[in-house]
């Protein structure tokens, strides 16, 4: 083998926060892995060769820790390929879609199936999200700890972590039970819990039991009352949050459909406190707006004042470190060939909220292509799933359905989605 040789030469500038590149680089790719990373391959041989276009940027394809792609199984289930990898998502984590009496189906019918690569969280609930009109947790015989745990540790290639959703709708009058059944089950199978925090049940009670690696997915979300979100009443960090961060836990913004305020962020940012991940939580319900992709989603932070790098790091090194695969989010030799390759371009846009806020930009990140496994993906052939589709699909039938339709909620608040 000629050690010069490469199926794909890329030359441009890269962002790989983890190996702390920022700039000119050409990657060699050989058999789907990346096989050299210099300034210059001067003697580099190529079967293809692609450069950046001007002020176009090559980086570590995203990561998507939180997002819900279970789809025909589960009702939040989104179809993976066409918003993840249009969006420069490589990995997406479902999270928690499935629980253990699920798990081997989304096996065989979604991570052997898509050209995403598809993880997973699974949930401690083993009726898992299947249905967004029941929750899972309120009854606590689905939650068995032992066989969650054992689970997950017998699919460790495809699990990442335990997940549980804690907002009192979630686990009714069982308060924190439920969280206390994920930490045991993640103690048996050596990893992370995802937690969803949401109103009804206090922060502190919550952050108080997490360990360091376990994760806060939901940062942003502002639903609730007194000490229920990171920014409290008066427009301080919650002590709580301060604390729980030290310790190591986990910061991620989880977006969502409903969980993502801009005075949450913005507060939080003045006062230094950036979240370590931008995940999604992509789902059926709010791909067709507030959410749309990832790509997006960066863009608000790029709107918060993040710069580009940092932010680009919140969607590669920073998840891949909270999933525990350090394999991922890095383009450093001997690490699978997932690129991404996207420009910002300058392009009015709306950045809506979760709850009918909007903020104005004049820069937007766009997407130019994307290698899964050093392999190039067809992005224009990927077929978006429509939301008529999806509410024949997805949603409750009666009144009752639209009040997970972000389009119809603010249509009846007299807001137009679709105004700039």
């Amino acid at each position: 083998m000629n050690a010069n040789h490469f199926d794909l030469l890329l030359k441009g500038p890269l962002l790989d926060d983890a190996q702390h590149i920022n700039g000119y680089r050409e990657i060699g790719i050989r058999g789907g892995r990346v096989a050299a990373v210099a300034e210059r391959l001067p003697d580099a041989v190529a079967d293809r060769v692609v450069a950046a276009p001007e002020g176009g940027f090559f980086s570590p394809g995203f990561i998507d820790i939180h997002a819900h792609v279970y789809a025909g199984v589960t009702s939040w289930g989104a179809v993976a390929d066409p918003p993840c990898l249009t969006g420069g998502v490589t990995t997406v984590v479902d999270a928690g879609s499935p629980g253990w009496t699920m798990l081997q189906g989304f096996r065989w019918l979604i991570h052997e199936r898509t050209r995403v690569r598809a993880l997973c969280f699974l949930h401690i609930s083993g009726v898992g999200l299947v249905n967004a009109w029941v929750n899972e947790c309120e009854d606590l015989s689905h939650l068995h700890p032992l066989t969650v745990g054992e689970h997950a540790a017998e699919n460790s290639d495809l699990v990442v972590g335990i997940k549980v959703r804690q907002g009192r709708q979630q686990v009714g009058d069982h308060g924190t039970e439920p969280l206390r059944r994920a930490l045991e089950a993640a103690e048996i199978s050596g990893t992370p819990v995802m937690c969803h925090i949401a109103q009804g049940i206090p922060l502190a009670r919550v952050l108080e039991q997490m360990r360091a690696g376990d994760i806060i997915t939901h940062c942003f979300q502002g639903r609730g009352g007194i000490g229920e979100n990171v920014i409290d009443e008066t427009g301080s960090l919650h002590p709580a949050a301060v604390e729980a961060r030290a310790r190591g836990v986990v910061m991620d913004v989880g977006h969502g459909g409903g969980s993502f305020r801009w005075e949450q962020a913005e507060r939080a940012l003045e006062l230094g406190y950036v979240p370590d991940v931008v995940s999604t939580d992509l789902h059926a319900y709010n791909l067709h707006g507030p959410l749309y992709d990832m790509a997006l989603t960066l863009t608000k932070f790029l709107h918060l004042g993040l710069p580009l790098d940092r932010v680009i790091a919140l969607a590669t090194s920073g998840p891949a470190r909270a999933i525990r695969r350090p394999e991922l989010g890095t383009l450093k030799p001997g690490s699978p060939a997932d690129v991404t390759l996207f420009h910002v371009a300058s392009e009015a846009t709306v950045l809506w909220d979760t709850h009918g806020g909007r903020r104005a930009t004049d820069r937007r990140i766009r997407v130019d292509a994307v290698w899964r496994d050093g392999i190039a993906v067809d992005l224009a052939a990927l077929l978006h799933e429509s939301e008529a589709d999806i509410t024949r699909r997805c949603r409750l039938r009666g009144p009752d359905g639209l009040t997970h339709s972000w389009r119809a909620a603010l249509k009846a608040r007299g807001i137009d989605p679709d105004a700039v």
